[in-house]
């Protein structure tokens, strides 16, 4: 056996567990590095890319622990997720805006249509101001308006009238694009 069967073995060795390598860093240190730097920019896109995400990679992970048992029946299944969270991962394919936008969103986001309005207070306001609604429908209308918070209002007083016995906020216009509207 020469020096060079060595070499082979090792790059076998490596093609062979090639996912069990790269799996980690594609998965999870590279987003992990990558959504670090989208929190210190000002821009949401890069925030909106990684929260996707990390959504995206909840969603997988749910579903191998739920089909644990299935799963290692596929002898392919960890190059599948491999190349599909590659795809997730490269901001050249944008996968994981493309998952969201045209299977996730259509089933979970499109249907609900409460709009919760929360306000989180900066540390600053944390002891200078009380939590309360006056303060969230203050934060409301600073980040959409005072015309959506009317509309709000008018279709609360509409929802009331016919079921007198609980309201709920509701924004028909409401979209998951860029705006961070909660």
């Amino acid at each position: 056996m020469g020096g060079g069967s060595g070499a082979e073995s090792f790059l076998k060795l490596l093609a062979q567990n090639i996912d069990v390598l790269a799996g980690p860093v594609v998965s999870l240190v590279y987003p992990l590095y990558a959504s670090i730097r989208a929190i210190e920019t000002k821009s949401s896109v890069d925030d909106q890319q990684w929260l996707t995400y990390w959504v995206l990679y909840s969603m997988i992970t749910l579903f191998e622990l739920t089909f644990a048992k299935l799963i290692e029946w596929l002898p392919f299944w960890s190059y599948a997720k491999l190349i599909f969270t590659c795809w997730l991962v490269i901001p050249y394919f944008s996968g994981a805006a493309y998952v969201y936008e045209h299977i996730v969103r259509p089933y979970i986001v499109t249907r609900q249509k409460s709009v919760n309005i929360w306000y989180v207070p900066n540390k600053k306001d944390v002891f200078r101001q009380p939590d309360d609604i006056l303060t969230a429908a203050e934060k409301y209308i600073e980040n959409n308006g005072s015309e959506a918070f009317e509309k709000i209002i008018h279709r609360t007083n509409k929802e009331a009238t016919s079921n007198s016995n609980f309201s709920t906020f509701y924004d028909d216009n409401y979209r998951y694009e860029g705006d961070h509207r909660y």
